[in-house]
């Protein structure tokens, strides 16, 4: 159902409003099991219900970024014909090996039942997460699911109740000014009895969301990780597929950093690497991209590395609170699911399976109280009770000390006690571990740290932030307001230059901030057409000056295969 609605006291232009039973945010995992179960059981039961989900990438899957070892438990009960209907899991992992990487030049392998112990990937597939998605979404649009990306919500909309009503889309067409060009379209509102937030990790919305509303976590602060993974086609005479490779260990453990490596053997010859880093760090000088680079040229990596070709790049923040850090799910008319909330598997380095149950939960109370005459704007605490009682909830309750031991403990400690206390026991000891400093309390003044001169990129396994940014193909309209937003424009040079080195320079995985020097002056300067939406400077700025706010939609990395 479509109609006009005046503004609100002429401020702005009318919008076109757009009605349904519900509304999903986000086209990642969460996000589209959710749409898939609702019409689901709505068909099931012969009811009519309107389902709208909106995407800001371009298409779905074009801002989808995992590694990803995929777990299918949430596909299973999802479509339990999966394989019959064409998903694309295809590549089954057939080895499973774990290393402790002591140095530049030399690794150790665990014991298989070690690493099995810890994360086990039998019956586990390698795939691209952005393939799964857009496979979703063709599931999705054949139930009757309305599917609309390229475009942004960048509104929450609330009624004199307080309840969630909806959101609406940014506005398209506004210069750099924030003065409307001739190509200006207004933005559009979704109204909706209940409204799903799946926008994935440190989600614009859901944080507004939890400061509105004050979604308490549990007993733990939310933390944060920098995933960047890069694809590469390799020598066919050196690809295994279905081999999965974890390593951590050098180079992280030289600034004293939490992380860990993955290398994966797909189909088509090709391997998906990253570095995973932990947003914990304190040493300013660290460059979680660098890292990589240097990372790659271990030779448990570069020897698969070897006349190959690079092919794609990106990244992307991950939470890694865990169970403690998961704000309350509920508030009147809305919802959240999947990374949103924070449901990843820190200890298996996995978050889509979770993020998929978390959804269809999230569809399922939905669905009754709409199917016993709920007008909306309820909260539903079905909800997180359903969350409770499923596998999610004991998957993170047995790793729930596995993140705030390494925080607490460091690399090599804190993995000793995460294999004792979820290895070994599962997670079933009384002790509850949580780390109450935020990522972005932790850093240190750069001149009680130790500066790190990285290596020069070679072009052939090691390359710089731009070369690497062309890959991701990203691109913003460049005549519209900058979506990184600063809250005191002084502030990076008077406190995080003076005092860090302005780490904005290295945490930026695109090249985004700059220090520029003119006439014996600092100024930062960013550069918002190179932005990934990785989140991570709104997640480390040492002051919380950075917000990230969703572009003009479409705009952004366009990721195929990954």
């Amino acid at each position: 159902m479509t109609h006009n609605i005046n503004s609100d006291n002429n401020k702005r232009p009318v919008r076109e409003v757009m009605a349904f039973d519900v509304v999903v945010v986000g086209g990642g995992p969460s996000g589209l099991s959710a749409a898939c179960r609702l019409k689901q059981m709505a068909l099931e039961a012969d009811i009519e219900l309107s389902v709208c989900l909106i995407e800001k990438g371009s298409e779905i899957g074009a801002h989808t970024l995992s590694g990803a070892v995929f777990q299918p438990t949430a596909l299973n009960e999802l479509f339990p014909n999966w394989k019959e209907m064409g998903a694309p899991l295809t590549v089954p992992v057939n080895q499973d090996d774990f290393y402790f990487m002591s140095s530049a030049h030399s690794a150790i392998k665990f014991p298989k039942f070690i690493g099995e112990r810890m994360n086990v990937n039998h019956g586990n597939y390698i795939i691209s997460m952005g393939n799964l998605c857009r496979w979703l979404a063709e599931q999705a649009e054949g139930l009757g699911v309305e599917i609309y990306p390229g475009f942004a919500a960048t509104e929450v909309l609330y009624d004199h109740q307080n309840s969630v009503i909806g959101v609406a889309t940014g506005d398209m067409g506004v210069n750099q000014n924030g003065q409307p060009k001739e190509s200006f379209q207004s933005g559009i509102e979704l109204h909706a009895k209940y409204t799903l937030f799946s926008e994935g990790c440190r989600g614009q919305l859901g944080k507004q969301l939890m400061a509105r509303y004050n979604l308490e976590r549990d007993s733990g602060t939310q933390h944060y990780a920098l995933g960047i993974k890069e694809l590469w086609e390799i020598d066919p005479s050196l690809h295994e597929e279905g081999k999965v490779i974890h390593a951590f260990g050098w180079p992280l453990t030289e600034s004293h950093t939490t992380g860990g490596g993955f290398l994966y053997h797909g189909e088509g010859n090709q391997v998906a690497l990253g570095l995973i880093t932990d947003l914990n760090y304190s040493n300013p000088y660290v460059s979680p991209f660098d890292e990589l680079q240097r990372w790659k040229h271990h030779p448990l990596v570069s020897k698969y590395l070897k006349g190959a070709k690079r092919i794609s790049y990106g990244a992307r923040a991950l939470n890694k609170g865990g169970l403690q850090a998961i704000p309350t799910l509920v508030f009147p008319g809305g919802l959240m699911s999947g990374c949103e909330a924070g449901f990843m598997n820190y200890a298996k380095i996995k978050g889509n399976h979770t993020a998929m149950k978390t959804g269809m939960l999230a569809a399922e109370s939905i669905f009754e109280a709409l199917k016993g005459g709920d007008k909306g704007g309820q909260v539903l605490e079905s909800y997180p009770e359903a969350v409770r009682q499923s596998w999610v909830y004991k998957e993170l309750y047995a790793v729930r000390n596995v993140a705030p031991a390494m925080h607490r403990f460091g690399m090599l400690f804190g993995s000793a006690f995460s294999f004792i206390e979820y290895g070994l026991f599962k997670g079933r000891s009384s002790l509850t571990l949580s780390d109450p400093i935020a990522d972005h309390e932790c850093l240190k003044p750069a001149q009680l740290s130790k500066k790190i001169n990285y290596p020069k990129p070679d072009n052939k396994i090691s390359f710089d932030k731009l070369t690497s940014v062309f890959l991701s193909n990203t691109n913003h309209e460049e005549d519209q307001p900058c979506h990184l937003q600063l809250r005191d424009s002084e502030l990076p040079i008077s406190h995080n230059l003076a005092i860090y080195e302005e780490p904005a320079q290295r945490y930026c995985p695109a090249g985004v901030y700059e220090i520029i020097q003119e006439q014996g002056e600092a100024r930062l300067q960013i550069n918002a057409q190179n932005c990934v939406h990785c989140k991570t400077c709104d997640i480390k700025d040492p002051s919380q000056n950075i917000t990230w706010v969703a572009p003009e939609g479409s705009g952004g990395p366009n990721y195929p295969n990954m």
